[in-house]
């Protein structure tokens, strides 16, 4: 059996993977807390390392990676509402919150397909989903941090002289790193 190429930025960058998915997931244990909800806000924090690196690698989030994150959160978040207060009512706020990121991304791609890749639309659905569990004012500094941060790294390169308006950089780690700062602000 063959190693699919996506699987590669993972494979070929091991430790430097583990790391940085130890630093992230501890941060994400260290705010979330022994609560229903931390499985999977670990399992993002560990899907979402390796797919920043494959990101960055490839400029390609894989959909082997990303779909199946939107089931690994429903059934992780839907487990969590049980046993958790008010429990329903955030599902249904992650369910509305994947919607509408997803919603939001498609319309990017519609408007300017050059600027944005499916992969991103797709993340988003899933982005959305566990910040809609977290609220309306997290969902909304998550989504915006990502674009401050991406934001922040493209003008620095564009003031580097690293990049021109054409440059494509890859959107999927600020996306998941907006995600990282929502959660760790989250009260």
């Amino acid at each position: 059996m063959t190693t699919p190429d996506w699987a590669e930025p993972v494979l070929r960058r091991r430790l430097a993977v583990v790391t940085v998915a130890v630093v992230v997931l501890a941060l994400v244990v260290w705010r979330v807390g022994p609560a229903p909800d931390l499985p999977a806000f670990g399992y993002l924090a560990v899907v979402g390392v390796a797919l920043t690196f494959i990101d960055v690698a490839l400029k390609r989030l894989p959909d082997p990676v990303t779909l199946p994150s939107y089931a690994a959160g429903l059934l992780l978040l839907g487990l969590a509402a049980l046993f958790t207060d008010r429990g329903g009512t955030r599902f249904t706020h992650a369910l509305l919150g994947m919607v509408v990121l997803f919603a939001l991304y498609a319309l990017q791609w519609l408007i300017a397909p050059n600027q944005i890749g499916l992969g991103d639309v797709k993340l988003a659905g899933v982005l959305g989903l566990y910040l809609g569990w977290l609220g309306l004012p997290t969902w909304v500094l998550g989504v915006g941090a990502g674009y401050v941060l991406a934001a922040v790294w493209s003008l620095a390169l564009l003031a580097g002289r690293r990049a021109t308006l054409k440059t494509q950089i890859p959107y999927g780690p600020f996306m998941l790193a907006g995600v990282l700062v929502a959660v760790l602000a989250h009260g």
